[in-house]
Order: structure tokens, then C-alpha cells, then sequence
């Protein structure tokens, strides 16, 4: 069982991560330091679409053809509303 401080070290956690056919895009809970010094977080989006290679083993890239557009716009969409409504319940 790993400890917060474990995973802290081990690196960044997917926090949500939205899938609409091959396309997928996942939202980063990153730990760093502010410009003050004091400990901080703050949130990536990564957007990838996995394929099936020659041998059958998926893979993924962060290359899209023109049809990957729609659904990647949609993740990028939901993403950003995630984002802002998990902001906004911090203030509320």
C-alpha cells in the first residue's frame, strides 16, 4: 500500500480522464512549487488517440487525423468544464 508521500514521489495522478472512442484525454494533478517557495498544485491535459499496430499491440500518439478532430474537440471541451466547475466548488 503506498503512503501520499509514496505516490507524491512516484509522480503526477490522473485525476479524471475522458475517453470518446480512440481519442482520450486526461487531466493531471501536478504538485510543484509556487514562485514563493510554497508547495502548489495545478493541472495538465494530455490528448492522445491509441491504435492497434502491424503486430496487433495497441500504442498511442499524440497525432490526430482530420476525423479525430470532432471528438478530440469535445474531450478538450468537457476537460475545460471539469476544470472550471471543480474551481468553482473550491470557492463556493
Amino acid at each position: 500500500m503506498q503512503t501520499q508521500n509514496q505516490v507524491k514521489v512516484a509522480g503526477n495522478l490522473p485525476e479524471k480522464k475522458l475517453r470518446a472512442g480512440a481519442i482520450s484525454a486526461t487531466i493531471w494533478l501536478n504538485h510543484g512549487q509556487s514562485k514563493n517557495g510554497e508547495e502548489a498544485e495545478y493541472r495538465t491535459i494530455s490528448l492522445e488517440r491509441s491504435y492497434k499496430d502491424k503486430a496487433g499491440q495497441w500504442q498511442t500518439t499524440n497525432s490526430f487525423r482530420i476525423a479525430d478532430l470532432p471528438k478530440a474537440n469535445v474531450l478538450l471541451q468537457k476537460a475545460y468544464e471539469f476544470l472550471i466547475f471543480k474551481e468553482q466548488d473550491l470557492f463556493n
